[in-house]
Order: structure tokens, then C-alpha cells, then sequence
């Protein structure tokens, strides 16, 4: 184990940072994601409400959709999510319906993260399903590549 996560951890969030900067070079938040199932990358993808016209499609949301259509079952039950920023509450939503086990970020959103940034929704005990949730793995390199492209959007 590292600092901020296992090898394994890191290794996948790499991957989540390079679908994040994806999203950058799209104008779109570099938020990037990537759904793993036996230590295989199954789906990934980044924001992108702008090019689609669609609030909903966060990175989280996008590759949930994908590894619900290629598993050809909505609930992940034996996926872990990587993303490069704390899941919003729409997000927490969608992956708690999923049934994912385990969710693993990078930065903190201090706006409006549902992992304990501003609430934590996966904390809730009422509810019926509860996902594990790690934070802080790679968080400097996403919080840079997000800090860049606010700074370059405000000139």
C-alpha cells in the first residue's frame, strides 16, 4: 500500500487521469472514469454535459451506463469505480442503485462532493445499499488538472 492507495489503486486512476484529460482537450471539467471488474478496465469515459446537451452526463454516470449495457445487468456488484473527482449526489445516487461495492477518487470536491465533501451519501445507514469509498488516491495530480483548466477558462 502507498500513500494514497494500493499499486493497483493508482495504476487505474492513471487511467481515469488520462480520460479526465480527454475531457480537457474537449473544453469539458476534466473528469475523467473507469470501471473495473477481475482487474480489467471494462469501460471508461469522461465528462461531457456540453458536447451531449445532457447534465447528466458526468464520467461517472457515462461508464455506468456502458458497463451496465456490456454486462447486460444494471446492478455492478462486482465492479469498483475509479473517477478523478468526488462523485456529486446525482452520481452517489446512480452508483448506489448500481450496487457498486467500492468507489475509489482522487481529489475532493468541497462543492459538491456526496462522499463526505459537502455530504456523504454513502454513509447514510437507512439506506439499502452501502458503498465503500476511498478518496485521495493520485488527488494532487487531479486536483492540478482541474486547477489548470479553471485557471485557463477565467483567463
Amino acid at each position: 500500500m502507498t500513500e494514497h492507495g494500493t499499486t493497483q489503486d493508482m495504476f487505474f486512476m492513471n487511467h481515469a487521469l488520462y480520460q479526465a484529460r480527454l475531457a480537457k482537450e474537449q473544453g469539458e471539467v476534466p473528469v475523467g472514469a473507469v470501471l473495473v471488474r477481475d482487474n480489467t478496465i471494462i469501460t471508461q469515459g469522461y465528462n461531457q454535459p456540453i458536447a451531449f446537451h445532457d447534465p447528466s452526463a458526468h464520467a461517472e454516470i457515462q461508464v455506468l451506463r456502458q458497463g451496465g449495457a456490456l454486462l447486460k445487468n444494471y446492478r455492478l456488484i462486482d465492479c469498483t469505480l475509479y473517477v478523478t473527482l468526488e462523485p456529486c449526489s446525482m452520481c452517489a445516487g446512480a452508483i448506489l442503485q448500481a450496487r457498486l461495492p467500492r468507489v475509489v477518487f482522487a481529489a475532493t470536491d468541497p462543492k459538491t462532493g456526496a462522499c463526505g465533501g459537502v455530504v456523504n451519501l454513502f454513509a447514510q445507514p437507512k439506506l439499502n445499499h452501502h458503498t465503500l469509498c476511498q478518496g485521495g488516491v493520485m488527488a494532487a495530480e487531479a486536483s492540478q488538472l482541474l486547477k489548470s483548466f479553471f485557471h485557463d477558462k477565467r483567463g
